[in-house]
C-alpha cells in the first residue's frame, strides 16, 4: 500500500483532491519503483490541482507532482538498484503519468537521474524543476559567453521559484545580480539570496517605441515574458543573451528584430521537461557545487500532501515565495 493525493472528478466534472491509501497495483507501468520522500510545488502543479486540471490532466483518477526525490525500492534496469537515491523532474510526469504526490512512484528508468552525493532528497526538492530550470538557464548564458566580468545580470520574477534559485546561483558564481520584483516586501529575502540591487516590476513592465535603449544588461534570466521580455531585449549589451524560462507576464512578445540585427543579442529558450539525460546530469552536478545550501534553506516553505490544494491556488495567484517542499510521508 502507498498514500497519495488523488485527483478525481466530482458529479459536476470538477477535479477534487483527497489523500487516500492505494494498493501498489494501481501504480502505472515502469522499470523502477521509488519510495518517494519529498516532492515540491511548481506552477504547473498548481494547474494540475485546479478544478479543471489545467488542461494538463487527461486521465482520471490522477496523481500530480512533476518532481520527486527518493530511494529506489525495486528496479528492472541495471542502472539502478534498491537503495539508490534518485531525482526526477519533467518528462510530463505528474501530467500524463502519475507523479510525486505519493509515497511511491513507478516510472521509466530513463527519466531518473542519480542524486549527487552532496544533495539530500529534501534539498533536491527545494531545487525541483524550478531550480533545475534556473541552472539550465545559467549554463545556457555561460555557453553563450556570459562571465562576471561582462557586467550586471538581470533576473525577472526574482522572488518566484526559478528566480530565487537563479539569484542565489548567480551571486555564488560572482555575478552582480539585479532582481526584478513586483512585491516590495521581498526585498530583504532577495538581498539575502545575493541580489545587489532591486528593480520594481513597473520600471520594466511597459513597452517603449524605441527598439534600442542604453546597453545595460550582460545577460538576463526571464521568467515573465510578454512586454517585459521585449523591453529587456532592447536593453541588452552587444551580443548578450536572455534565457527565457517562463511566461508569467504573457505569451505574446511585442518585440522588434532590431536588437537581434544591430546588437547581435540572443534569445535562448529553456525547456526542462524533455531535456536530454546528459544535460540533466550536468545540471544536477552543477547544482550540487554552485547552489549555496544555506541560501536554499532560506527559500523553503514546508508542506504536507493535505496542504497542497490550498497552496496550488496560492501559486496560481503569484502568492508563493521561494520553494515549497512537500514531505509526502508527513
Amino acid at each position: 500500500m502507498f498514500r497519495a493525493l488523488i485527483l478525481e472528478k466530482d458529479a459536476e466534472g470538477q477535479a477534487v483532491a483527497s489523500v487516500q491509501d492505494m494498493a501498489d497495483d494501481h501504480l502505472p507501468p515502469g522499470e523502477v519503483t521509488v519510495d518517494v520522500e519529498y516532492s515540491t510545488l511548481n506552477y504547473k502543479d498548481g494547474l494540475c490541482l485546479s478544478a479543471s486540471g489545467g488542461g494538463l490532466v487527461r486521465v482520471w483518477p490522477h496523481v500530480a507532482g512533476v518532481d520527486f526525490a527518493g530511494t529506489v525500492a525495486a528496479s528492472d534496469d541495471a542502472r539502478f538498484a534498491p537503495g539508490d537515491k534518485v531525482v526526477l523532474t519533467g518528462w510530463r510526469v505528474g501530467e500524463t503519468h502519475w507523479g510525486g504526490y505519493a509515497t511511491r512512484a513507478r516510472v521509466k528508468a530513463d527519466w531518473l537521474v542519480p542524486l549527487p552525493a552532496a544533495l539530500t532528497t529534501r534539498a533536491a526538492m527545494a531545487v525541483g524543476t524550478a531550480g533545475f530550470t534556473a541552472m539550465l538557464a545559467v549554463m545556457a548564458l555561460e555557453d553563450h559567453g556570459l562571465t562576471p566580468a561582462r557586467g550586471e545580470v538581470l533576473v525577472t520574477g526574482a522572488a518566484g521559484g526559478v528566480g530565487s534559485v537563479a539569484v542565489a546561483i548567480l551571486a555564488r558564481l560572482g555575478y552582480q545580480v539585479a532582481a526584478v520584483t513586483g512585491r516590495p516586501e521581498t526585498e530583504a529575502y532577495l538581498r539575502d539570496l545575493g541580489a545587489a540591487r532591486l528593480i520594481a516590476r513597473a520600471d520594466l513592465a511597459e513597452t517603449v517605441k524605441r527598439p534600442l535603449e542604453t546597453e545595460t544588461w550582460a545577460g538576463c534570466i526571464d521568467a515573465v515574458g510578454g512586454a517585459m521580455l521585449a523591453r529587456v531585449l532592447g536593453q541588452l549589451k552587444y551580443q548578450a543573451s536572455v534565457a527565457a524560462v517562463g511566461l508569467a507576464g504573457g505569451a505574446a512578445l511585442p518585440a522588434s528584430v532590431i536588437p537581434f540585427l544591430l546588437r547581435g543579442v540572443n534569445l535562448l529558450g529553456i525547456d526542462s521537461v524533455m531535456r536530454n539525460r546528459a544535460d540533466r546530469v550536468r545540471a544536477w552536478d552543477r547544482i550540487a557545487t554552485d547552489l549555496p545550501m544555506d541560501k536554499l534553506e532560506s527559500m523553503i516553505r514546508p508542506a504536507t500532501l493535505a496542504e497542497l490544494p490550498a497552496l496550488a491556488e496560492a501559486i496560481l495567484k503569484g502568492q508563493v515565495q521561494g520553494r515549497v517542499v512537500v514531505d509526502v510521508n508527513a
